[in-house]
């Protein structure tokens, strides 16, 4: 529907009609050129330029046209359908395609009045329908949030939940239901009735642990319709294909509903991804003893540093040192004082030298061996230094001042430090952290030292360094040249409840001296050593020539390896100035691999080996929860149906007054002279009177 609509008064377009009378009458009112033609050429002419001013005129008051668009859209049908494993458990093949025949048919009777949108939901959500029934994890919530995304500002008519209600990995779908405010029309699948089963219903663990650790596991062990049964709980350690028993212990079953939550402590005596197995017996008339098994899998590290904070006496920053240290599992803390200190320094990974060297004990043999091993150190310098050794043994930042007279100072954080990243938290606190003591006198930097914080005396900021870093003879240094940092870590937890901002600094200083640099010119890596079954396994590779340069010129292969020897090979895709694989799903197991390349001349090689764990979920729950589908449909006025009632469906849904098509209505306005053919006006009336003028003579 269109109209014109003016942006001045109606009575305009009288003014309109005057201009072009006056501008004809101007022109032929008085024109005695064609007095030798036809008396009525004069008015004819007359007339066509009446119109051409009058409708010059007219655009000049830019007319709009004003159109109304009306467009209908359907109701949209979501159908979601549930392919995990517990699902596929519950039907035979023959129940799978007859289902898969009903679920299409449905598809189709929707087509006609209803857009229709179909996801499968799992271990993820995908959109299509899928019938294989062979993802490892259910999560419905995952599935109602992404239509709600997809859906929430669209004319969303309803669902159709076809799941048999278990989940196991996201929220409640009940709390996202409500986000969704659509009937949800659930699909019952699987069976409710409880059978006889035993079963491990979970293993807590860590996922991560240290060699010589010994870590304690929780088994959940439930049982139904088993009363006054007994069985036995075995572990065992996997290594390579052979069983290792370590511990078994009898359960007694006195009821029918059974839970009964079990500890079981394991020796972590071998680094690598360790398999541990727990089995119960199984008893007689189970519905399925694949639920009788559960394997875990932990990561037992090697890789704990030791640091020792070696003391020239007692005070508060140790203990404040060690807390933010500690939280970090990869360090192994120990604080010792240098009187009583008769260990081989050697066997520590890092060493921080609290007010070390002092004036009654210089540490030679210590600082020397420490210089010799090329082990990284950090000195924290205060009253009790002995600023002239300190000065002699490592060449950070000379200091030049009375070791008699404290000075107090505070931070100022150096925008261009650059051996690793700081959080804008830090930077923002810093100048309001309590002072330091630092000694009186001059702070000199040398050019191979990073400062990471100057000192700020009151007001002043100078360029004294406070907190730097830096690596001198092949060995990673850091010097603070004040004491005092339980005052920050104290102050730190007053202003924010917790620790963080400082245990950040610590931390991170601790890491780069810590980590010993990889000068490898040839690496494959992967993002972790131990996968679950459902995750693609991702590789990184990095070749360097001999200027220690990123480069991907040579093609890259990997040959992965399972445990029984069987090959699979890949060729590595260049990303950047590197290498990127993605190598897919394998099934659970242990693999190496090893990459290899040739570069002028030389043949380099990298190894490695990773854990790919079975994801055993759905084989734990596979008694279907309808009530959770009954909550969820009659939330907002759906249904829960069976199976065999799948066909009432479309009835049901058509017959619902609130799902219906929405009418949208938009207003467009475009000027009048946009139009082509008031131009094409123009241009003929223009040309008839021209061609008229010339035709018989006025031009």
């Amino acid at each position: 529907m269109q109209n014109i609509s003016l942006q001045y008064p109606t009575w305009y377009l009288l003014l309109c009609v005057a201009l072009g009378l006056l501008f004809a009458l101007g022109l032929y009112y008085k024109d005695r050129s064609f007095r030798e033609q036809s008396q009525k050429l004069n008015p004819i002419l007359g007339f066509l330029r009446f119109l051409t001013g009058t409708l010059i005129s007219f655009l000049l008051l830019t007319p709009m046209i004003k159109s109304v668009e009306t467009r209908t859209e359907k109701p949209t049908i979501v159908i979601a359908q549930d392919a995990s494993e517990s699902v596929g458990l519950s039907m035979t093949d023959e129940q799978k395609q007859a289902y898969q025949q009903q679920i299409q048919q449905l598809e189709g009777a929707f087509a006609e009045k209803f857009h229709v949108k179909t996801y499968s939901f799992g271990d993820h959500v995908r959109d299509s329908l899928d019938f294989n029934f062979g993802d490892k994890i259910t999560n419905i919530s995952d599935v109602l949030q992404t239509i709600y995304d997809d859906y929430s500002h669209q004319n969303l008519g309803a669902i159709i939940l076809a799941t048999d209600g278990i989940y196991n990995e996201g929220s409640n779908p009940n709390y996202l239901s409500s986000k969704l405010a659509v009937p949800i029309y659930s699909i019952a699948l699987g069976d409710t009735t409880v059978a006889k089963d035993l079963f491990i219903r979970q293993v807590l663990s860590n996922k991560i642990a240290y060699l010589g650790d010994r870590m304690e596991v929780q088994v959940d062990i439930s049982a139904k319709n088993y009363a006054h049964k007994s069985t036995k709980l075995t572990t065992y350690i996997i290594e390579g294909k052979k069983l290792r028993k370590l511990k078994e212990d009898v359960i007694q079953i006195p009821k029918k509903d059974f839970f009964k939550t079990v500890s079981v402590v394991l020796p972590m005596d071998k680094s690598g991804v360790q398999q541990f197995r727990f089995q119960l017996t199984p008893l007689q008339g189970e519905i399925s003893t694949a639920n009788n098994v559960r394997d875990i899998y932990v990561e037992v590290l090697d890789a704990r540093q030791k640091i020792l904070i070696l003391a020239e006496a007692p005070h508060p920053d140790l203990s404040a040192m060690k807390q933010s240290l500690s939280a970090n599992k990869n360090y192994d803390v120990t604080i010792k004082h240098i009187k009583n200190f008769t260990e081989p320094i050697a066997r520590y990974d890092l060493v921080i030298l609290h007010q070390l060297p002092s004036h009654t004990h210089a540490a030679a043999n210590i600082l020397q061996t420490i210089k010799e091993k090329h082990i990284p150190h950090l000195f924290v310098v205060g009253i009790q230094s002995d600023l002239a050794n300190l000065n002699k043994i490592q060449s950070l930042i000379q200091i030049q001042a009375s070791e008699q007279k404290p000075n107090l100072v505070q931070g100022n954080f150096n925008d261009k430090f650059s051996l690793f990243t700081v959080d804008d938290r830090l930077k923002q606190a810093l100048p309001d952290f309590n002072p330091m003591t630092a000694p009186f006198g001059t702070f000199a930097a040398s050019p191979n030292t990073q400062v990471l914080i100057y000192q700020r005396i009151g007001k002043i900021k100078t360029d004294y360094p406070l907190w730097a870093l830096g690596e001198a003879d092949g060995t990673k240094t850091g010097i603070i040249t004040a004491e005092g940092l339980w005052n920050w870590r104290l102050f730190d937890y007053m202003q924010h409840q917790n620790h963080e901002i400082f245990d950040e600094l610590m931390t991170k200083s601790i890491q780069y001296l810590s980590v010993k640099e990889d000068k490898r010119r040839f690496r494959v890596n992967i993002s972790k050593n131990l996968y679950k079954e459902n995750e693609p396994i991702m590789f990184n590779a990095e070749l360097y020539n001999e200027n220690y340069e990123l480069i991907n010129e040579p093609d890259v292969n990997l040959v992965i390896t399972d445990e029984a020897d069987k090959e699979y090979p890949f060729a590595f895709n260049r990303q950047g100035n590197s290498y990127r694989l993605n190598a897919g799903f394998l099934p659970a197991g242990r693999y190496r691999f090893k990459g290899k390349t040739h570069f002028t001349g030389k043949d380099f090689e990298s190894n490695g080996r990773f854990t790919i764990q079975q994801i055993q979920l759905e084989k734990f729950a596979t008694t279907a929860n309808h009530n959770i589908l009954q909550l969820i449909s009659n939330e907002f006025g759906g249904q829960l149906v069976y199976p065999d009632a799948i066909s009432t469906l479309p009835e049901i849904i058509k017959n619902k007054s609130s799902i219906k098509a929405i009418m949208y209505q938009s207003t467009r306005n475009s000027p009048l002279i946009n139009l082509r053919w008031i131009l094409g006006i123009l241009i003929v009336l223009l040309a008839v009177e021209w061609f008229f003028r010339k035709y018989f003579g006025g031009y």
